[in-house]
């Protein structure tokens, strides 16, 4: 079985650090935004791999290779990381919509 790598790359150095002392990390629009694009790149590269996990000829046409399997899975990776990245399927966008205004609403309590 193939390791599970991850799919976006660590977060930018300046999204590691608060923004100051009083920035509260969970409430950082930047990681939020960040965080939620991972999630719906992950859940786009399982629907990728659930598309063919029922024993089905992958879609590079290589069935048995374990270098076609390997190729396979990068490719998926890198499709969905770009799909998330770009809108995707809208995850993304309702997520950090969602964490935002929860956090914002936490600020005005």
């Amino acid at each position: 079985m193939a390791s599970i790598s991850p799919l976006l790359s660590p977060a930018p150095p300046e999204l590691q650090s608060g923004a100051g002392p009083d920035a509260s990390p969970k409430s950082d629009p930047a990681k939020i935004e960040h965080a939620a694009k991972a999630f719906e790149s992950l859940m786009i590269g399982q629907i990728l791999k659930a598309s063919h996990a029922d024993g089905s000829a992958n879609w590079l046409g290589c069935d048995d290779d374990p270098a076609g399997e390997s190729a396979t899975e990068l490719a998926e990776e890198q499709f969905a990381q770009a799909l998330a990245s770009t809108g995707g399927l809208g995850l993304a966008k309702l997520i950090t919509q969602g964490l935002t205004a929860g956090a914002q609403g936490e600020k005005g309590s």
